[in-house]
């Protein structure tokens, strides 16, 4: 990371998040402390106005990026939103992602399959969904699902979610060598607090929307699930898409997290405005006089 990047990291901040968030060998999804707020010395009463800091930081650099594609800059950045239901993946995509440029951010949601992209390897629909050059790609839910709840509820043989994960790796390394910084995230809510958020949303008519009874259900499964992402973790976390475990129960640390996730990795591109590719003085004058 420049020095100009870790100059303008927040004082609230111990260290650059990726390295508190970073999944490493040996580390345990079980283990996870869903309440916790890695690195960050501040408090939820911190948080409004620093969100509000660095989403202009990461609103201009967004713009800056999109602006270089119209010069041929074919860089993008791909954020991957992975967790279960409630653990604020919507949230990111409004308040974080949200504070960008509409026209330079692609959003994509990949629920269940349709049967013409089962029809289909199970990358086929995301490859149509991958960000253009100078665009924020964001998956809510992603590829994983094929490893994820595929494996959960064995909607497919083992030895073809198996073979997954190699090949998502092989997929991330070719993208990633097209231009594509790409910027995983692994969302983890307890189990007590995802309750308390179900019961919120049974509790508003303006979240009824929101609740699918078969949440509840997932629920029960959830010592299959922390199996099924602690292999992910530990088969698809690379040097070109390494995986960030973000600890939900508190929402505004999650959302300054992923913030300085996207900050970092935009800065990491070395950006500048690019350069007019006119004369400027001789639009002044011919402005002046139109």
């Amino acid at each position: 990371m420049s020095q100009e990047t870790t100059d303008d990291l927040p004082a609230l901040w111990t260290h650059e998040p990726h390295i508190h968030l970073a999944f490493k060998p040996g580390d345990s999804v079980a283990a996870i402390d869903t309440n916790a707020t890695p690195g960050f010395k501040g408090s939820k009463r911190d948080a409004p106005d620093l969100l509000l800091e660095r989403a202009e930081r990461f609103a201009e650099l967004q713009e800056m990026l999109y602006a270089n594609s119209l010069a041929g800059d074919n860089r993008k950045v791909l954020l991957v939103l992975q967790g279960m239901d409630t653990s604020g993946k919507g949230g990111i995509v409004k308040h974080v992602v949200g504070a960008g440029n509409p026209q330079g951010i692609q959003y994509a949601n990949f629920g269940k399959p349709t049967e013409e992209e089962l029809a289909h390897d199970f990358l086929w629909r995301v490859e149509a969904r991958l960000p253009t050059s100078g665009h924020v790609g964001v998956f809510d839910r992603s590829h994983y699902e094929d490893v994820l709840i595929v494996r959960v509820h064995d909607l497919v043989a083992p030895e073809i979610w198996s073979t997954r994960y190699d090949t998502i790796n092989d997929f991330e390394k070719r993208i990633a060598l097209d231009g594509t910084t790409i910027v995983k995230v692994a969302m983890f809510v307890s189990l007590d607090e995802q309750k308390k958020r179900l019961s919120e949303r049974l509790d508003r008519p303006d979240k009824y929307w929101k609740y699918n009874p078969a949440d509840v259900d997932e629920r029960l499964l959830w010592p299959r699930y922390q199996e099924a992402y602690q292999a992910m973790l530990e088969r698809t976390s690379t040097d070109v898409a390494p995986w960030h475990v973000i600890p939900c129960d508190r929402k505004w640390y999650a959302r300054l997290a992923v913030t300085e996730l996207l900050i970092e990795a935009l800065e990491g591109l070395d950006l500048s405005w690019p350069p007019a590719d006119f004369d400027i003085e001789a639009e002044k004058t011919r402005l002046a006089s139109a």
